[in-house]
């Protein structure tokens, strides 16, 4: 039934060629525009042009991958089932309407018909023209109107039954519509809170670290490393303690040498008296 009412809806909007090309479409996804010509046995040109009216409407979808083979462009097209219910919908509102309308003309109005002609006018142009037709110039005759009233009440009764079987349809698809959005919105909803977390732990290292005086880690030293280590330290102290011996050595020869000029100068003094002794 949903796909008798979509092809009556495109063949209204895009002609009567638009109806196979919905059958085609139905319940598939991203059909190959040379698939669509090839079953209806129609050039590519004149497929692409009932298809954009379609799209104009908004009731078809398209993407374009390029042929690595051959270089040009290849559309690939899918049937948007919930806005073709939706234009249905408004169109069989609007037709009902216009029924409604029409009832209500017929229910409190007279019309007149002549027989030869078969022309059926209101009251108020058979006023006009003197109740006789402006063809054969024949006298009006009061229609009946229980026949008009009762085929348009069937008219209304048959598309309102049209009207609640797409609504229900529409209802179907926006709940799974609903579905998938709940279902993409609680996964982002859980990426979201596992960034978070992540980053409050994160926050909460940092501040441990500044609370402990940022203390680094102590790395374990390879043995190796732990020998070059001792090896330097025992090579260091040995030069320190070089340096230390060499200090007092400088020292007590400096004392020996001022010591023995004292004595020098003692013994010329000696020397100076025994030879005025001698005189």
């Amino acid at each position: 039934m949903q796909q008798k009412l979509l092809r009556q809806l495109t063949e209204e909007l895009a002609g009567e060629l638009a109806g196979p090309v919905v059958d085609i479409l139905y319940n598939k996804k991203d059909v190959n525009e040379f698939l669509i010509a090839k079953k209806m046995e129609m050039t590519i040109n004149q497929i692409r042009n009932i298809l954009y009216k379609l799209s104009a409407e908004g009731l078809v979808s398209f993407i374009r991958k390029k042929d690595k083979r051959k270089g040009w462009y290849i559309y690939y097209w899918t049937l948007n089932t919930e806005k073709c219910l939706i234009q249905l919908e408004q169109s069989l509102n609007r037709k009902i309407e216009k029924l409604q309308e029409k009832l209500g003309n017929r229910e409190n109005r007279r019309y007149y018909f002549c027989k030869t002609c078969d022309i059926e006018v209101g009251e108020e142009t058979a006023l006009e023209h003197g109740f006789s037709c402006e063809e054969c110039f024949g006298v009006y005759e009061l229609a009946d109107n229980e026949k008009p009233i009762r085929m348009i009440k069937l008219e209304i009764s048959r598309r309102e039954r049209e009207l609640k079987i797409i609504t229900g349809e529409l209802g179907l698809i926006r709940e799974k519509i609903k579905k998938k959005r709940a279902k993409i919105e609680k996964k982002e909803a859980k990426e979201k809170a596992k960034e978070k977390e992540q980053k409050r732990k994160a926050r909460a290292k940092e501040r441990a670290k500044k609370k402990s005086g940022e203390k680094k880690p102590v790395k374990k030293k390879s043995k190796r490393a732990a020998k070059k280590i001792r090896k330097l330290v025992k090579k260091v102290k040995k030069a320190v303690g070089k340096k230390k011996v060499v200090k007092k050595k400088v020292k007590k020869r400096v004392a020996k040498k001022k010591v023995k000029k004292k004595a020098g100068k003692k013994k010329i003094k000696k020397s100076g008296n025994k030879g005025k002794w001698k005189k």
